[in-house]
């Protein structure tokens, strides 16, 4: 199980929110490639970043920063955040991006999805962000109408390998993951699902990896010190 120790960008700040609510923003940082480097440095490959203006306003005010951590930090990045067009997909793919994760536009304009599979195939991940089942969009601020598991089979029939399922209720709350919805999400698709929201512990990423989930983001989790990245990484497995 890979696992995406997570940085999200607002205002070019290092942040963490609380059940995604922009009101409760904390910077945890003070450098996202510095960041990154010490992710590197525990054995991580891969690093979750989200723009958070990006998901929010459709700006890209955090776009150098994102930019430095792809160039210096060594990791494979995965980015999520204000790809709501195709130029969008276009932008992040050639910055070097090696995962681009498609929220809000996946719901409302499901043909730049199909836009990203044509062109980048399986660098294309859809995050599915749910409130107590249903989907929420515009940095999670407005109710889709759809249910996750509606959306995540909609994807699926289009060709996405790989669904990023968070549990808005447990996003940024050291609660522990949503297993139960986990579990069902997996016996509804085959694609690689990802975890994400409320990873807190050593035994969450056992359990995960013990559930045969395809990675794990940790994000509050690592500023908070509940959880040690290198051990966390050595129990996760290969990555």
């Amino acid at each position: 199980m890979i696992l995406l120790p997570a940085i999200d960008m607002k205002d070019g700040r290092c942040v963490r929110l609380q059940k995604g609510a922009f009101s409760t923003v904390s910077q945890v940082a003070d450098s996202a490639v510095e960041t990154a480097r010490i992710f590197a440095e525990a054995g991580a490959r891969w690093v979750h970043m989200v723009d958070l203006d990006g998901a929010r306003d459709g700006v890209r005010i955090n776009f150098p920063y994102i930019r430095e951590v792809i160039q210096h930090s060594g990791l494979f990045v995965e980015l999520g955040g204000g790809i709501k067009a195709q130029e969008d997909v276009d932008t992040v793919a050639a910055a070097g991006v090696v995962r681009l994760v498609i929220g809000s536009a996946a719901v409302t304009h499901p043909e730049v999805v199909e836009y990203a599979l044509k062109m980048y195939g399986n660098c294309v991940a859809v995050g599915i962000d749910c409130l107590d089942g249903r989907v929420r969009t515009a940095g999670w601020e407005h109710d889709s109408g759809l249910s996750g598991l509606e959306l995540a089979r909609s994807m699926e029939e289009r060709g996405v390998k790989t669904l990023i399922f968070t549990d808005i209720a447990t996003d940024g709350m050291l609660s522990g993951p949503s297993f139960k919805q986990l579990s069902v999400l997996q016996k509804a698709v085959k694609c690689n699902i990802v975890a994400s929201g409320g990873v807190t512990t050593l035994d969450d990423v056992k359990r995960l990896r013990d559930m045969g989930v395809y990675g794990a983001i940790i994000g509050k989790a690592y500023y908070a010190g509940t959880i040690d990245l290198a051990e966390a990484v050595r129990e996760a497995g290969p990555q």
